[in-house]
C-alpha cells in the first residue's frame, strides 16, 4: 500500500480571509497555534470534528480546505 497523505489550503484560505494569523484560526477552532502549524505544514492530520471547524472558520467546504492524495492510485 502507498503511503496515503492529506493535503491542505489553510495557509491560503488564511490569507484570503483578511490575512488571519495562525492564531486567530486557532482560537476560532479551539486548538493552540502549535496545532495549527503542524497541521499547515502537514507534519499532522487533523481529526474530523477539527477538519470540520476549520472549515466552518472560512465559511467553506471541507473539500475547499482539504484534499485526500492517495500515491498508490496517483500513478
Amino acid at each position: 500500500m502507498g503511503k496515503c497523505h492529506i493535503n491542505n489550503n489553510i495557509r491560503v484560505l488564511r490569507f484570503h480571509n483578511g490575512e488571519m494569523t495562525q492564531q486567530e484560526l486557532a482560537d476560532k477552532t479551539g486548538v493552540t497555534r502549535q496545532t495549527i502549524v503542524a497541521i499547515e505544514q502537514g507534519k499532522y492530520s487533523p481529526s474530523l470534528d477539527l477538519a470540520f471547524r476549520i472549515a466552518k472558520a472560512f465559511n467553506t467546504s471541507l473539500g475547499e480546505v482539504f484534499t485526500y492524495n492517495d500515491e498508490e492510485n496517483s500513478k
